[in-house]
């Protein structure tokens, strides 16, 4: 299974999470994602559930405390301020994927700065 994290700012618009998955998605050489996942309060926001409708896909929630057992290769001082890791997009991406996932695409930004995505990938599946 292929899992993009998603990060966001409160003041992100549609425009910038498509822009970061944009983004991510070419970083991974196109690969097909299977779900969206970002942290589970944030996994009900509009826009969230918006890009998650527009793209056809699962849109996931996970919890902070699962997000603050991954040790990201992207470190932000004020996400691990507030989320107990690195880089959100990266850690969703990696809990979602499971226990034996590996990062396709290290976090990107999205232009304007309000939106970040990661791609990750289940160990699992890609040796079957």
């Amino acid at each position: 299974m292929i899992i993009m994290g998603i990060g966001f700012r409160a003041a992100a618009d549609l425009a910038s999470l498509q822009d970061a998955m944009r983004l991510a998605l070419e970083s991974s050489g196109n690969q097909m994602v299977d779900a969206l996942v970002t942290e589970a309060a944030k996994s009900r926001e509009k826009v969230f559930r918006e890009l998650a409708q527009l793209m056809g896909l699962p849109g996931l929630g996970v919890t902070q405390s699962n997000l603050a057992q991954m040790i990201t290769p992207t470190q932000s001082q004020r996400i691990q301020d507030r989320f107990g890791t690195g880089s959100l997009a990266e850690a969703a991406a990696l809990v979602a994927a499971g226990p034996d996932a590996l990062l396709l695409a290290p976090r990107v930004v999205s232009g304007d700065g309000k939106a970040t995505a990661a791609i990750a990938q289940s160990l699992k599946e890609s040796q079957s």
